[in-house]
């Protein structure tokens, strides 16, 4: 191991070479070259920061010298090729490059320090790149816009490189969709700062400049102010992944997989849920009697039919509106559930006052009023979705917590969905705590607490960042969605090119499906759309007031075994990445084969033929094809009718 490990790593004063990668410093530029199988993929990279409302760079510094170590942690066994530039009149600034010989990506990071005072920053960019020779001169590139939370509908976009300016949100990929060569860049780290990747394109196919930097604030990020700065002796830019891939896709694979590193998922002991929840049909119309039927009608019509996850049991999840019920109520309905081999689920949203009353008592905390516990914004409380927002940090917001999760505890509830948790992030004028400078300090924060007193039950994110990620099991993976095609198609619009986000919760989730009022096809559409992202949650009026139509189709739709069976929490992936909206192919490996999804959001039908090389297969061989829901075999080399407002699903046997 000692002898392999040595013929990895080579190095002299202004360079590092570790397996693939070449880290270079250029004395002329005062930039950093990065290689990687000898393609270049920046001749000259630097870091910046705000200081006193001015860009300063790396190459302002008036000297600077290389330091290079071993290093040892979760990524592995390299290098760190460390440049350090000092200037009488600025801070020490230090950017690290952490260089792993098996990984097709580096990582850095830079801190400023101030030996006679505090330093202070609300704007640290790791990653400068002038004219990056990334991939090849084509018309087929493209580059992701990912949000940063799920709130207002945002859609996911891929882009082709025509735009002037356009900012993701923590990471982006810039890749070619025909060779599916590409990079991925983003933040790791998600404890200081929000992150964002601004780019800018040459309008020939290529980009003229990229940065990657911490202090993202602006109207995505649901921010009416500028990001908080960092302060201190030493403070530090978020960790950021540069990253090369033959497949952008395998490239935001590994970027979610290196952010689970760093926070690891939030683990669950029990199977992926499947089940209800409230806020389909029923919505503000749910009754403590309502509740009790539909726990009765999934024992005694779905659980027996196939509608039942590996664990043999079901969530059965009360959404906003239970707060009519009463403790003796709630108590229960856990027991119902109990008694029907069920999981009680809850609902609360932590960070928001729905009531916007700033002289009303906060519940459970009743020496404070709500005016003490908003998060202003030049002196004004902010409001989003109809509810101001409140300080994580402040105690009044513990004491709600402890008290909510000992209600849920002594009902009985396991499963609790937290709604509106963007609320928590937003950038204050101050937050109560000493020490917090950042909203998303402040979200971890409250997320830290949340954990603390919700410990043992599981929890699913609804509308939220997308990071931090490692406080809840799953999240859903993008905004509101019903029962029409067109749910389905900004469900999966999330699900193109934010798949690998189920690497940074245990699963994602693709919201309650509704089934009454829309056609089969567009119900196959919404059942597929849920099973190949993740969580499997009905949302029809199971009660015995409901829609016979809700119910007829639920007996229907939801007890295919086949289709049922790939509902394991390993969402599918995207064929092709060349959509402003949703992709329609989506595919996921298996032991012995390959599913295939192919949507027809349209309003005719289409015909198609299976693309088996771009699937990974050999389009000279016969495959045995079945389509799942009609469970038809299908003649692998012959033409497919897709009706309009539907969808087919095929597991190709290798």
């Amino acid at each position: 191991m000692l002898a392999l490990a040595f013929l990895a790593f080579s190095c002299n004063k202004d360079h590092a070479t570790v397996g693939k990668w070449k880290i270079s410093y250029n004395e002329e530029s005062k930039g950093i070259k990065i290689e990687k199988d000898s393609k270049v993929l920046s001749n000259d990279l630097f870091a910046s920061y705000i200081l006193d409302g001015k860009e300063v760079t790396s190459k302002d510094y008036s000297s600077h010298q290389i330091e290079q170590s071993s290093i040892q942690d979760q990524f592995g066994e390299g290098k760190v090729f460390t440049v350090t530039y000092k200037d009488n009149s600025l801070p020490t600034l230090k950017q690290s490059f952490y260089i792993y010989p098996e990984k097709d990506y580096i990582l850095t990071d830079f801190t400023l320090q101030n030996a006679s005072g505090d330093v202070a920053s609300n704007y640290m960019a790791p990653v400068n790149i002038v004219q990056p020779a990334i991939i090849e001169n084509s018309d087929e590139n493209r580059a992701l816009f990912i949000p940063f939370d799920n709130d207002c509908w945002i859609r996911f976009q891929s882009h082709a490189l025509t735009f002037d300016s356009l900012v993701s949100y923590e990471a982006t990929a810039i890749f070619n969709n025909n060779s599916r060569n590409g990079i991925v860049v983003g933040s790791i780290e998600h404890d200081n700062w929000k992150s964002a990747i601004k780019m800018k394109s040459d309008h020939s196919n290529g980009l003229n400049t990229l940065v990657c930097y911490g202090g993202a604030a602006d109207t995505l990020t649901r921010d009416s102010k500028a990001h908080g700065a960092l302060s201190g002796e030493t403070i530090k830019s978020p960790k950021v992944l540069l990253g090369s891939f033959a497949d952008w896709r395998n490239g935001l694979d590994e970027y979610a997989e290196a952010n689970a590193k760093i926070a690891p998922p939030k683990t669950w002991g029990k199977a992926i849920p499947f089940g209800w929840n409230s806020w389909g049909v029923l919505q503000f119309n749910l009754t403590y009697q309502k509740a009790m039927d539909v726990s009765d009608f999934f024992k005694n019509n779905l659980q027996n039919n196939g509608f039942v996850n590996p664990d043999k049991t079901l969530y059965i999840g009360l959404d906003s509106g239970w707060n009519s019920f009463t403790e003796e109520e709630l108590k229960s309905f856990v027991q119902k559930c109990k008694e029907n081999g069920q999981i009680a689920g809850i609902y609360w949203t932590p960070f928001t006052d729905w009531g916007k009353n700033p002289e009303r008592d906060v519940p459970d905390s009743e020496k404070y009023k709500y005016k003490d516990v908003y998060l202003y914004a030049n002196g004004k409380p902010q409001e989003l979705d109809g509810a101001y927002a409140v300080d994580p940090t402040h105690p009044a917001i513990e004491d709600m917590m402890k008290k909510t999760s000992d209600l849920f505890r002594r009902c009985g509830f396991e499963y609790v969905k937290m709604d509106f948790m963007t609320h928590g992030a937003m950038e204050s004028d101050k937050w109560h705590k000493p020490g917090i400078q950042t909203g998303i300090q402040a979200y971890n924060y409250g997320m830290q607490l949340l954990n603390q007193y919700f410990h043992d039950m599981y929890i699913n994110l609804s509308i939220s960042p997308i990071f931090p990620a490692h406080y809840a099991q799953s999240r859903r993976i993008a905004c509101d969605a019903w029962n029409k095609i067109k749910d389905t198609e900004y469900t999966m619009n999330a699900v193109s090119y934010g798949w690998w986000v189920d690497k940074v919760y245990q699963y994602n989730d693709a919201d309650h499906i509704v089934l009454r009022d829309a056609t089969e096809g567009e119900n196959r559409a919404r059942v597929t759309s849920s099973v190949i992202t993740g969580l499997y949650i009905a949302g029809d009026d199971y009660s015995k007031e409901g829609s016979a139509e809700g119910k007829e189709k639920s007996l229907k739709y939801l007890t295919n075994t086949a289709i049922n069976a790939i509902a394991n929490g390993v969402t599918f992936r995207p064929l092709e990445g060349n959509g402003e909206k949703s992709e329609n192919q989506f595919v996921r490996e298996e032991e012995n084969g390959f599913y295939f999804v192919h949507f027809n959001y349209g309003e005719n039908e289409i015909n198609i033929n299976i693309p088996f090389e771009r699937i990974g297969l050999d389009a000279n061989k016969t495959y045995q094809i079945t389509e799942l829901w009609k469970n038809e075999t299908i003649d692998s080399k012959s033409s497919i009718s897709i009706p309009g407002k539907d969808v087919t699903v095929f597991f190709i046997n290798k």
